[in-house]
């Protein structure tokens, strides 16, 4: 063969050595690209498989992370944006909007607040789940934390409702009770 191909006339020659170095490229390239569609192909199907609750449990820990370090506009591209949230005094039921005014400008000072997930408990169907948690907080103690996440268009979960309370003991309710009695008296 190597007798054969000496022998040719040299447009010959170099036909065949261009042949064969576009058919190593083509292999190259072909072989490069199987490799990157495997690649993603398997960052897909693992992100795909990913159980919802596995992605809830990512978007409110991360909410109370990014709480904790002040990180206003990640903290709130976790909430949907017809999000309400429910604070701990009576007068706090806000729309996301009057939640970012109220948050805007303790985080711009650098500060947050930082709760600790004990425990968390979550149910839900297709689109929509619920949950529950009970916090940790220096300051306040244990708290309760609930929500509902849904799924928007973009297969995202989003929260749409949290509502933050204090945990009261038993033992102490009648106490406290009297206590905030004469902060904010009942209805007349």
């Amino acid at each position: 063969v190597v007798q054969l191909f000496v022998e040719m006339p040299v447009y010959y020659r170099s036909f065949i050595r261009g042949s064969y170095l576009v058919t190593q490229f083509s292999w190259c390239c072909l072989l490069l690209s199987a490799l990157l569609f495997a690649a993603s192909s398997a960052y897909a199907e693992e992100h795909h498989h990913e159980q919802p609750e596995e992605m809830i449990n990512r978007v409110v820990d991360g909410l109370h992370a990014d709480a904790a370090g002040a990180l206003f506009t990640s903290y709130f591209d976790r909430f949907a944006p017809d999000a309400v949230f429910l604070g701990t005094d009576r007068t706090e039921r806000w729309s996301i909007e009057e939640f970012k005014a109220y948050a805007k400008p303790i985080f711009d000072s650098g500060q947050g607040w930082r709760y600790e997930v004990v425990e968390r408990n979550l149910s839900g169907e297709e689109g929509i789940y619920w949950f529950d948690e009970v916090l940790y907080n220096q300051k306040y103690g244990y708290c309760r934390g609930t929500g509902v996440v849904k799924q928007d268009d973009e297969g995202d979960w989003k929260i749409a409702h949290y509502s933050l309370t204090f945990l009261v003991p038993n033992g102490v309710a009648n106490e406290l009770g009297e206590l905030v009695l004469s902060v904010d008296a009942a209805p007349k």
